[in-house]
């Protein structure tokens, strides 16, 4: 198999982006990539663009091949819109990378989008419970902020983790969201106000939880051997993995994602590193308790010490392991189906040196992306040329 390397990435901002559709949302961002990557547009071979609820919110489904022909992309051009509920950019950037490990094709150009704030809470929360299993999930009305709530529940009662460590998951990512242009919430918190907001679900309150958000990213890739030709600094995908997990996994697992667990277990195999040669990590932190689990589940930290972690300060941008520099989920918002390439344009702008929350010396970068239920879960790692 070949190596292969990111060449360009484009984002645009993430929030409330009144006035600006889905399909002018992923035009932006894939014409961003384009332009950092360096390629005519007729070199792009495919294009897997990530959607999750598109058709539900605002009605358009055959998103790919809508948005290849916004962008100009040549006639030949495979498209395909990827869904795979929270994971649906992070397993398109996937699909990417295997068919150039392959040989199948030389350019590929993956994005992710996705238009939330112009409906109704009720309808988002309609159209999210939709990546459940309805028949063992969906008709008992849990939801996500539900699914999360018994995790907590769980992991606090298994491992003693407290309601402060989890609320300084929200401090932390507020702080570190500040710096980054792109973010929906800049402004820091404290810890007080974090358990002082509104409970949602006991014990996650509101400031525990992610927002909804429109946004929409991209990166361009190609073989590593082409990538100095387009990149003064291509990014190269040392390793790639892809879990399954299982519906009503709260009671399955434990306070655990072992789809998480798989993928992350493929990606250091892959690329031959282990969890303590990560220098950044951008992770699932769609809720404080997530952050927690998903550091668990990837090796960061043995099983129940997640949550001392961060009280001791080890996942900050100057701590042994940065954990979502970029102010993760719970900061810059989570347009779902572009969520996982949001991920990767931080870090790629971290290996390059160019982060506006830069940690120091980074070379390698690691971004987990959890769906549904913990049903499924992307892990891809990266590392600096």
């Amino acid at each position: 198999m070949r190596s292969v390397s990111i060449i360009g990435v484009g984002t645009t901002n993430f929030g409330v982006l009144e006035g600006t559709g889905i399909k002018e949302m992923a035009s932006l961002a894939c014409n961003r990539a384009i332009v950092d990557a360096g390629i005519d547009r007729k070199q792009v071979q495919s294009f897997y663009l990530g959607n999750y609820i598109g058709g539900i919110l605002v009605g358009q489904e055959t998103l790919a091949p809508v948005v290849a022909c916004e962008l100009g992309l040549q006639k030949t051009t495979a498209c395909t819109k990827v869904e795979g509920a929270c994971c649906s950019s992070g397993i398109a950037l996937r699909q990417a990378y295997l068919l150039i490990a392959a040989g199948v094709y030389d350019f590929v150009l993956v994005g992710g989008v996705e238009k939330m704030s112009s409906a109704s809470t009720a309808k988002n929360t309609e159209a999210l419970a939709a990546g459940m299993d309805k028949d063992k999930e969906g008709y008992t009305g849990l939801t996500f902020p539900g699914y999360f709530g018994l995790v907590a529940q769980r992991h606090m009662h298994e491992f003693g983790t407290t309601i402060e460590q989890i609320g300084m998951v929200s401090v932390k990512n507020r702080q570190n969201a500040v710096r980054n242009p792109r973010a929906r919430f800049r402004k820091e918190t404290t810890l007080e106000a974090v358990l002082a907001s509104r409970l949602i679900t006991d014990p996650l309150k509101l400031m525990d939880c992610c927002p909804i958000a429109d946004g929409a990213a991209a990166a361009v890739l190609c073989p590593t051997e082409m990538a100095r030709e387009f990149s003064p600094s291509p990014i190269e995908v040392l390793g790639s993995g892809h879990g399954l997990g299982q519906s009503t996994s709260y009671a399955m697992d434990g306070p655990s994602c072992t789809c998480t667990v798989y993928a992350a277990r493929e990606a250091f195999a892959r690329a031959g590193i282990a969890p303590s040669d990560v220098d950044v990590a951008e992770v699932h932190d769609c809720f404080t308790i997530a952050e927690i689990v998903d550091t668990e589940d990837i090796g960061f930290f043995e099983r129940g010490r997640g949550g001392p972690a961060v009280e001791e300060g080890l996942t900050r941008v100057d701590g042994r392991i940065p954990i979502n520099p970029s102010g993760g989920l719970l900061s810059k918002g989570h347009p779902v189906g572009a969520t996982g390439l949001g991920q990767i344009y931080e870090l790629v702008k971290q290996l390059r040196g160019e982060h506006e929350n830069q940690v120091k010396d980074a070379e390698i970068g690691l971004a987990m992306n959890l769906g549904a239920s913990g049903l499924v879960s992307t892990v891809t790692i990266l590392r600096r040329s």
